[in-house]
């Protein structure tokens, strides 16, 4: 958990040209390979430290480029585009060596009044205590994916119907929930929670692809990798309380899969709208 606190507090270089220079430590990952999440809320804190305390973001857009290396340091840089009477939009690109890893670019709006509707919560999803942990499914392996899996990540995650780690159990449905919250409470600033929902929404938004083939993460072969990733912040929620995130593949072909996901606080509120598109391989194609 210090880990991820850590490496969402992101160093002020000083250093200006027509942007702003900021730092950020990777997060230790068992295949050397920066979590795309992380970068993620990374490149929003960025952003989020050249607005007003008042403007908050309430939508993303990124395009991941090249993997990081968890060996190095990240350097990101923000162009401030423009800022309005109610809005402000920045950009953010991502660096490790010299060479872009993310481009990111957010928009951010002061509180305002208008219409409201929002999407109701699936009635028929269990309570998160009722559900194994991803530490019940995975203790018996002994491998350094499991153990992070298990014991390391900063958030407890618990599928609906099951977890798909080792296997996909039951029908092959494109369709899958997540209940999620960090292990630890987390601090009272707004935008961290905003940042780490962030950062939570990149773990699990490409399974609904991979259930409904049938693919679980131990399949042999497999490759995963983001291409993109969008979110749209709508009303804010603490990530240290169990936050239900509903996912959907509208469509996979061509090795690329998209996915859709609502993120819906326990009392049933909309708090945010994901979709991510992916590469998705395998040296066989499983049906």
């Amino acid at each position: 958990m210090q880990g991820f606190l850590t490496a969402l507090d992101l160093t002020d270089t000083g250093a200006r040209t027509d942007e702003d220079i900021f730092t950020g430590p990777s997060q230790w990952m068992p295949l050397g390979r920066v979590f795309g999440g992380q970068v993620l809320a990374q490149s929003l804190v960025a952003a989020m430290r050249t607005v007003p305390d008042e403007r908050h973001v309430h939508s993303m857009h990124g395009y991941f480029l090249r993997p990081g290396d968890v060996n190095h340091p990240i350097t990101f840089s923000v162009e401030r585009i423009h800022d309005g009477r109610s809005f402000s939009t920045r950009r953010t690109q991502c660096y490790q060596n010299g060479l872009p890893i993310l481009s990111m670019i957010a928009s951010f709006q002061d509180p305002d009044e208008g219409l409201e509707h929002h999407i109701e919560m699936p009635s028929d999803i269990p309570d998160p205590e009722s559900l194994p942990t991803a530490q019940d499914a995975l203790k018996h392996i002994d491998h350094s994916v499991a153990r992070y899996w298990s014991t390391e990540r900063p958030f407890d995650m618990r599928h609906v119907p099951s977890p798909i780690y080792l296997k996909v159990d039951g029908e092959h449905t494109s369709r899958q929930a997540v209940w999620m919250k960090t292990f630890l409470p987390m601090p009272d600033d707004p935008d961290l929670h905003r940042a780490a929902l962030a950062y939570a929404s990149d773990y699990s938004i490409m399974e609904p692809i991979m259930r409904r083939h049938g693919i679980a993460w131990s399949s042999p072969g497999l490759k995963v990798a983001s291409l993109d990733h969008a979110m749209w912040w709508h009303r804010f929620g603490r990530v240290d309380e169990w936050l239900l995130y509903v996912q959907d593949s509208p469509s996979a072909q061509g090795g690329r899969g998209l996915a859709t996901g609502s993120i819906f606080t326990r009392e049933g509120v909309l708090l945010a709208t994901v979709a991510q598109e992916g590469m998705l391989r395998l040296p066989i194609i499983l049906e």
